[in-house]
């Protein structure tokens, strides 16, 4: 298998650039999707102990919950599938199977594109929230 080599690419336009610019690169959901992001693991049990950094890793990676930043122009659109209208709005919290959606990384932040039927639940407080 051949290495790529990333000197090959001039990569200034992306690591050197604002936060304005930096938020234009987050892709914007098409169709019945949601883009959300995996909030940040704690650093520390209750007790005040420090988690090992692949504790944080799991605990953040399969996560059930997410934090809705943008939906689609179809989402929660199909009558039949959501009589009640939409599950969930941008701003909230929601629970979904961990591991759902397609995974990517954008500056260094958990991101996840899930299915608009994957949400189970929305929730106003997570932080006592975690996978047993």
């Amino acid at each position: 298998m051949t290495e790529f080599d990333v000197s090959a690419i001039d990569l200034s336009s992306v690591l050197n650039t604002t936060t304005e610019e930096k938020a234009k690169q987050v892709p914007d959901p098409v169709t019945y999707h949601l883009l959300c992001m995996l909030p940040e693991a704690q650093e520390e049990y209750e007790g005040g102990l420090l988690k090992a950094s692949q504790t944080m890793q799991h605990e953040e990676l399969l996560s059930p919950v997410l934090f809705v930043a943008k939906i689609g122009p179809d989402a929660f659109k199909d009558p039949a599938r959501f009589p009640s209208g939409a599950s969930c709005n941008v701003g909230d919290f929601v629970l979904v199977r961990p591991n759902t959606g397609t995974r990517m990384k954008i500056h260094g932040t958990e991101w996840r594109l899930i299915n608009d039927d994957s949400v189970q639940a929305v929730v106003q407080d997570p932080r006592g929230i975690q996978r047993p």
